[in-house]
């Protein structure tokens, strides 16, 4: 991918970029490899090179009159990035839709360096259809009147389905704040294997639509060659793996801490009409307060993995399989010492986030 911002050394956050893509998937398997103990490793998917992220988390830096989207220099100043390649092209053409509305409703962008303004960041997800949510994020409400005044605009202008505020006042690097006020819609509907997956403004959904897809058709498959008539799906997110394992004659329950992504997931599986029950709450408390464990359970953690405490009791539990899907191999190799019983049946290097070395890894695991 050739990318203007990278050769003028304004934004270098594709830190492999000068390297050629089958190098770069080399590079990456060989690296997880070497970090997770010796297993059976199937070929890696590859990614889309470029326009493959359905979502743009853009700082908003400059003026209200010349708005910048994209990152902070180190002074903390905007520098614009509405040509990111690795944007869907969408979304790209989004964004000066959207710039202009920060103009035209007079959203004063905020300034770290100054410490005043209200917008800080936009966030634009695109569905695979072309639809859009469009959330913005504010330090207060002070904006919103004339954010809803220039509403009926931005939804002639685009093809937006979810319009939200969200509220961050604190003066810190943090990207959302907690409250969410909805200006318009509901969900985002996202078609993924022939499954519509809702998704609300707060609710964790894969940045990288194309690989999502083969990661839920990878682990359905070995969730259906295992059989089981359990399952759990831990971390769930919007119901992604759980709602993709549901059969009719297979019980799944999902758990996620997130209430905005268990109701996306809740509706997701009505509409569907698929036999899933989806929990708000911990998934290592839920599984520590379980009376009984499933026949297989997925995992998808954090970056921190699933921890001791998860770890032990699935060492410990009846469980006779774990899907587990990681984004970090240092904390999945910790994660699979403390769990010996099972044994690596398969593994597939994902790559969810081309030109850096970032990863997703999928382990099928079968107690030996």
């Amino acid at each position: 991918m050739d990318c203007s911002y990278y050769d003028a050394h304004v934004c270098r956050s594709c830190r492999w970029l000068e390297m050629a893509y089958a190098d770069q998937l080399a590079a990456k398997q060989q690296r997880v490899a070497s970090t997770l103990p010796d297993m059976a490793w199937l070929e890696p998917v590859a990614s889309p090179e470029e326009g493959f992220r359905n979502k743009a988390k853009m700082v908003v830096g400059g003026t209200v009159d010349a708005p910048t989207l994209g990152i902070l220099d180190p002074r903390g100043r905007g520098v614009d990035l509405r040509g990111c390649g690795l944007h869907d092209p969408r979304l790209r053409a989004a964004l000066p839709v959207l710039a202009e509305l920060v103009g035209t409703a007079r959203l004063t962008p905020y300034s770290v360096p100054d410490r005043r303004g209200e917008l800080k960041h936009l966030l634009v997800t695109v569905a695979p259809s072309g639809e859009l949510m469009v959330r913005f994020v504010l330090r207060s409400t002070e904006a919103l009147p004339r954010l809803r005044k220039h509403l009926p605009a931005l939804l002639s202008a685009l093809p937006v389905e979810v319009v939200s505020v969200n509220l961050q006042p604190a003066h810190k690097a943090v990207l959302e704040g907690p409250e969410e006020l909805l200006l318009h819609g509901g969900t985002l509907t996202m078609r993924v294997n022939a499954l519509d997956l809702h998704l609300r403004p707060q609710s964790f959904f894969q940045t990288n639509t194309a690989v999502a897809s083969r990661l839920y058709r990878e682990a359905t498959a070995l969730v259906d060659a295992a059989a089981p008539a359990t399952v759990w799906d831990l971390y769930c997110g919007v119901g992604g793996f759980g709602l993709h394992a549901a059969r009719p004659d297979r019980t799944v329950v999902g758990v996620e801490s997130s209430e905005q992504a268990i109701g996306s997931a809740r509706l997701s599986a009505a509409s569907l009409g698929l036999p899933a029950e989806f929990v708000a709450g911990d998934a290592t408390a839920y599984a520590l307060g379980s009376p009984a464990a499933p026949e297989l359970v997925i995992v998808n953690p954090p970056r921190r993995g699933i921890g001791p405490d998860l770890a032990g009791w699935l060492e410990a539990s009846a469980a006779r399989h774990v899907v587990y899907s990681s984004c970090n191999a240092e904390t999945l190799a910790r994660d699979l010492t403390a769990m010996p019983s099972f044994r690596p049946v398969s593994t597939r290097l994902l790559d969810m986030f081309p030109h850096t070395d970032h990863h997703e890894v999928l382990v099928l695991l079968t107690r030996a």
